[in-house]
C-alpha cells in the first residue's frame, strides 16, 4: 500500500521582485558612483596655437610639473630623481606608453630639463607637450 502525504510543497522561487531589485541596484551604483579624472597639481599651462590631442588616452600616463618643481606621475607625488625608475616601470607594463608632460608656464625650464632627462635614460621617447589652445 503507497502512501502520499496529504501536503504538497511547491518547489517554485519567487521571481516577481526580481525586476524591481536589479532597477534599485542600478539606481544606487548610478548614484554612489563617482567617475575620477586625473587631477594633478595646480597648473597655468602654456598656450599654443596648434594643438593635436592625443589619439589614445589609455596608453597614456600623465605627468604634472609645477612652477614649485612639485611633479606628479598619475596622482602620485614623485621626486624627481625616482622619475626614471616610475617610467621605466610602466614602460615595461605598457610599450605603447605616451607620456603627456603638462608643465606649469612659469616652470623654470631647468626642472623641465631634468625631467626630460629622466625620460630619456627611462627609454621614455614618446613625450606629448600639453597645452592650452589659444584663441586666434
Amino acid at each position: 500500500m503507497k502512501f502520499r502525504s496529504k501536503t504538497q510543497v511547491k518547489s517554485e522561487i519567487p521571481t516577481a521582485s526580481m525586476p524591481d531589485i536589479i532597477f534599485m541596484l542600478l539606481v544606487f551604483f548610478m548614484v554612489t558612483t563617482v567617475l575620477r579624472e586625473f587631477e594633478g597639481l595646480n597648473l597655468l599651462l602654456p598656450s599654443a596655437s596648434k594643438i593635436e590631442r592625443l589619439e589614445f588616452k589609455r596608453n597614456t600616463a600623465h605627468v604634472w610639473v609645477s612652477k614649485a618643481g612639485l611633479v606628479s606621475i598619475d596622482d602620485k607625488s614623485v621626486p624627481i630623481p625616482t622619475i626614471r625608475r616610475v617610467i621605466y616601470a610602466k614602460i615595461a607594463e605598457n610599450p605603447k606608453l605616451t607620456i603627456s608632460l603638462k608643465a606649469d608656464r612659469d616652470t623654470p625650464m631647468k626642472i623641465i630639463m631634468d625631467v626630460q632627462q629622466e625620460f630619456r635614460q627611462a627609454n621614455a621617447l614618446k613625450v606629448n607637450y600639453a597645452a592650452r589652445s589659444r584663441a586666434v
